[in-house]
């Protein structure tokens, strides 16, 4: 049994964090440092992602066991759970199957609903770098900027690369798996499935991943939500106002 890659950092009951797709569990570690001021927290790199394990299985079953391994190697009973996008939709399907192991759960900018492709840009790019070709950061960074004209994505999708041998850089995410099995992020949340605990639901301003028509979906599966917006951001929420993203999760965890 393989246990996914984590970073631990402050004291407290036990708190998850899961990354979005293509991320890793160090893009949340400046948060993670101000909630280790009240609990233990967990960075998971997600499988074929970061320092995690490669496997040709992907999908939110695996992942959603995954989790329960790593808590079992762990010897962790309850959780509070974060996730992001990929990570909010693999915590979804976490907590309905798995509820009396979450003490509260919030989910950022991702609704329980099916998305279409929507990264296809982003993975042109990805496949369009040839490391037997471009042996320099920079010039990975010129190919993937050839397609993708936001910098901020670019330095995003950059964290990721690393020095796999003296003059070889490489990805650190499996990205031959994670593109042919890009679909099966999008998957929506089992009909009839529910978590009745406290939930939180953050949506960035000005993302799309949570519309109007989102509401009634989220409370289907999760009637205790509470739904709630973070003013001046995108879809990357808890990295573009970090400030109010920690405010309103803290506030929410620290009521009774």
């Amino acid at each position: 049994m393989e246990i996914v890659h984590s970073r631990v950092v402050g004291q407290g009951p036990v708190m998850l964090i899961l990354h979005g797709y293509l991320g890793m569990g160090d893009n949340w570690k400046t948060l993670a440092n101000k909630y280790g001021e009240f609990y233990e927290v967990h960075l998971i790199d997600m499988r074929n992602h970061g320092r995690s394990f490669h496997s040709a299985l992907f999908d939110y079953d695996v992942m959603v066991e995954d989790i329960v391994n790593y808590l079992e190697a762990k010897d962790i009973d309850k959780i509070t759970l974060i996730g992001h996008s990929m990570g909010g939709k693999a915590a979804m399907n976490f907590a309905v199957k798995h509820g009396n192991r979450i003490d509260k759960l919030i989910i950022a900018d991702i609704s329980p609903r099916f998305y279409p492709d929507h990264h296809q840009d982003i993975l042109e790019a990805l496949n369009a770098v040839d490391f037997e070709k471009q042996k320099t950061r920079g010039e990975i960074e010129q190919v993937m900027g050839s397609v993708i004209k936001e910098p901020g994505v670019v330095q995003f999708l950059m964290k990721n690369v690393f020095r796999r041998a003296k003059d070889q850089l490489d990805f650190r995410f499996n990205l031959r798996v994670l593109t042919d099995k890009y679909s099966a992020v999008g998957r929506e949340l089992e009909q009839g499935s529910s978590f009745d605990g406290a939930t939180l639901f953050l949506k960035g301003a000005k993302s799309k991943y949570i519309g109007d028509e989102d509401v009634k979906i989220i409370h289907a599966h999760f009637p205790n939500a509470l739904i709630q917006e973070i003013s001046g951001a995108g879809h990357w929420l808890h990295a573009e106002n970090p400030s109010e993203f920690l405010e309103k999760t803290l506030k929410f965890l620290q009521r009774t």
